[in-house]
């Protein structure tokens, strides 16, 4: 590998570099929202089926095309490329997957902006700027510009470091962060009125719904999206890797730690959900569905935080610096995706493209700030349920159809000698040549 174009130092750096790209705002804010509009336990339980059965297959696909390329996603996929169709099949894959990361960038940094509103909200609270504070938590367009600004700049100044400085620094100190209050606030929760109301309804499953075609592509798309499938991510962190990991056992841990991160969310909100019912919020309507939406957070536990008193100010500001956490660790690593693609196809200097593309995917923002309610959830919907899923698909294909079995075998041998005669071995490349690409298929021709 290149020296200009850096490498993970540790494998302890890249799990949580990865980890951290997987752990976002779509683990402690969309999977607790999603579980609690899809029945609850039932989606826990798909989800848990569709992470392990099929994001974890992809996933895997994902970080072995990175790794033996050596480069951003086009031309990793173009290095396993067999002929001139194969190639131009790889550009649309390829950059279908950066495109769909700037889409997720451009709502996720809206998203992210308010998260960090809310946790200027206690502060400005305590030293008696009252009327900040209320600005601060307001819909209001200037409200919103400004901090999806400043988040995009703080996303910007991270990635302008490359990845040794940037993304491996920033995700060893920013993701034990995030597990130590995340912690910290279940065990405090669990202590409230309604907590254990609302554990049952997170652990005990009504098996009845759980071939539900709606609750099916949520939980598929809810498992890509917090694993970072679809968005060239995970082909770039995998080009990253040093060539002595093995990248059978790498994959399995980032993928446990995704899915633990979000379990633990579910404990933090589920249960807080049901502690602010039992204070007099009103969280679903006569006929059970959720009445707040995707503004759940924002609606549940302010009012949770409101009635603790002067504890709800310390534990209000914890938790949305949890979340304004959780989505940088995420946001640094869509950002990657497209920057790698400039600097190493097209010769830009990294600190000149990080910006230029930051600047872009801020236009972007900005457009759907001015049309919040219309874009918004399009762009969420189109980039989350239907792109990266479809993309992510097309990845496996890749592995399974185009690339020669021996020469999987080989890349996967870097790292792990013995890999072919592991159950790994045995299963994944036929389970991602024929079971993922149709059950994904399956799954979103049926949303259909």
């Amino acid at each position: 590998m290149s020296a200009s174009r850096g490498e993970f130092t540790s494998r302890f750096g890249f799990i949580l570099a990865a980890a951290g790209s997987a752990v976002g705002l779509g683990n402690i804010w969309g999977f607790p929202t999603q579980t609690a509009g899809n029945g609850g336990a039932a989606f826990v339980l798909v989800y848990l089926i569709l992470a392990f059965f099929l994001a974890y297959p992809a996933f895997m696909a994902e970080l072995v095309i990175g790794r033996h390329g050596q480069a951003n996603a086009v031309t990793s996929l173009r290095k396993i490329s067999n002929n001139s169709t194969q190639r131009i099949f790889a550009f649309i894959v390829g950059f279908g997957g950066i495109v769909c990361a700037a889409l997720i960038l451009s709502f996720y940094g809206i998203i992210a902006g308010w998260m960090m509103s809310y946790a200027v909200e206690p502060v400005t609270r305590v030293v008696g700027l009252t009327a900040v504070g209320d600005w601060v938590i307001s819909q209001s367009l200037a409200r919103n510009l400004l901090f999806v600004s400043i988040f995009m700049f703080m996303t910007v100044s991270i990635i302008r470091f490359g990845v040794e400085q940037g993304i491996e620094k920033w995700s060893k100190r920013l993701m034990p962060a995030l597990i130590i209050i995340l912690l910290s606030l279940i065990g405090y929760v669990m202590t409230l009125e309604g907590a254990s109301e609302g554990l049952q309804a997170y652990l005990l499953p009504d098996f009845s719904r759980v071939l539900d075609p709606n609750l099916l592509v949520s939980a598929l798309g809810q498992a890509f999206f917090s694993l970072s499938l679809g968005t060239s991510v995970m082909i770039i962190y995998g080009s990253y890797i040093s060539r002595k990991e093995n990248l059978v056992t790498l994959g399995a841990q980032v993928t446990l730690i995704d899915v633990s991160i979000a379990f633990l969310a579910g404990l933090l909100i589920i249960p807080a959900m049901y502690v602010a019912q039992a204070s007099g919020v009103t969280i679903f309507g006569e006929d059970g569905s959720l009445v707040s939406g995707p503004g759940l957070v924002f609606s549940v536990l302010p009012a949770l935080f409101d009635g603790m008193g002067s504890m709800g100010v310390l534990f209000s500001f914890a938790f949305f610096v949890l979340m304004s956490v959780a989505a940088l660790t995420s946001s640094i690593s869509m950002l990657e995706g497209p920057v790698s693609y400039v600097v190493e196809n097209h010769g830009v200097e990294r600190k000149k493209a990080t910006t230029l593309i930051g600047i872009f995917i801020l236009m972007l923002s900005c457009i759907i700030v001015f049309n919040l309610g219309t874009l918004l959830d399009f762009v969420a919907t189109l980039s989350t349920e239907y792109g990266q899923p479809i993309i992510g698909m097309l990845c496996c294909i890749f592995v399974g159809w185009i690339w020669h079995r021996n020469n999987l075998l080989s890349e996967l041998q870097s790292g792990y000698e013995g890999v072919e005669h592991s159950l790994f071995w045995k299963i994944w490349p036929w389970y991602t040549k024929l079971v993922c690409p149709l059950c994904i298929g399956l799954v979103f021709f049926n949303s259909l």
